[in-house]
């Protein structure tokens, strides 16, 4: 291969890169505030409030119903 140790280099090169930003997030806790977001969104998301605003927002919801009075 003509061009392996430019490949090599690029290669090891990302790896560090991708390491060096993985070190930053656990060291400043970004994974521990990812977590209580998502474990908020998620409770959020299972309410009856968030429920009912899903069923407002649901452009399809008079086709359903239709639908299934037709049907």
């Amino acid at each position: 291969m003509k061009f392996l140790d430019w490949y090599l280099k690029i290669g090891v090169v990302s790896a560090l890169i991708g390491a060096s930003m993985e070190f930053f997030m656990i060291k400043t806790g970004f994974y521990d505030k990812v977590t209580v977001l998502e474990s908020e969104k998620r409770t959020w998301e299972s309410s009856p409030e968030a429920q009912a605003i899903r069923e407002a927002l649901n452009p399809w919801r008079n086709r359903d119903s239709e639908s299934r009075k037709n049907s």
